[in-house]
């Protein structure tokens, strides 16, 4: 057999691309490993820091989001609307100033309240509820120990008399002194009454924590010796 000589080469390399030296200590990741770390819930298996992080986030952004839900739709169940008070009645036997400086208020006060309770779906716990008397922004007296009581749904429910009397010193400035003898002349004074109350709302079998809304009235009140005018029911300020 003859031998053939090969034409000579002119040095081209054409066969696959030969990849760079690598530095000393790295080390080739071997086939089927992952490509970075995705922030996912599957990768937090891996010890990527912002895949943990990410994760942690997504979770509690979620429970957020879940608790959220929940309470739309027990809102949407239930329809709370606040409960309505009233001063239904009053009387007002004693309101006058006495003493050397004419700054010792003698009063003798009684109010009747109806509360009431427009819910379907909840009742009402009237665990504590107390009493304040106010005259020119000044509290005169307080009362504690009223009844409570449980009120159930769509309910209305009277209570008192709550009876605010004694005598306390009271220091007019000039303003509420003027307005005092106005009102003195009318026979017809304005008073404030504040309910301060501790509450519990029943949803089911479910009970709340106690919470503490306050009742405000402003109340026109005839002085019984004094004026023909009858006493009006008054919408009280139901209020957290």
């Amino acid at each position: 057999m003859s031998y053939q000589k090969q034409p000579e080469l002119n040095g081209a390399y054409y066969g696959p691309s030969i990849p760079p030296p690598q530095p000393r200590g790295y080390n080739r990741p071997s086939r089927g490993s992952s490509r970075g770390c995705g922030c996912c819930l599957l990768d937090c298996l891996c010890d990527c820091g912002c895949c943990l992080l990410g994760c942690v986030f997504k979770i509690i952004f979620s429970i957020l989001i879940a608790i959220g839900l929940v309470i739309l739709v027990i809102w949407l169940i239930v329809r709370p609307h606040e409960v309505k008070f009233y001063a239904s009645d009053a009387t007002l036997t004693t309101f006058n100033f006495t003493g050397a400086n004419n700054d010792n208020l003698n009063f003798n006060l009684a109010v009747n309240f109806t509360a009431r309770n427009p819910n379907k779906h909840i009742g009402v716990y009237y665990d504590n509820i107390q009493g304040d008397v106010l005259y020119g922004g000044q509290r005169v007296n307080t009362v504690e120990g009223v009844t409570t009581f449980y009120q159930g749904h769509k309910n209305t429910t009277s209570f008192g008399p709550v009876v605010f009397k004694g005598q306390n010193v009271v220091v007019l400035g000039s303003d509420d002194k003027s307005d005092y003898e106005k009102q003195s002349n009318e026979g017809v004074y304005e008073i404030q009454v504040k309910l301060h109350l501790r509450v519990r709302f029943k949803v089911g079998l479910f009970k709340t924590g106690t919470w503490k809304p306050k009742v405000k009235c402003d109340l026109k009140l005839p002085l019984d010796s004094k004026s023909s005018t009858k006493f009006e029911e008054t919408r009280c300020d139901y209020y957290y």
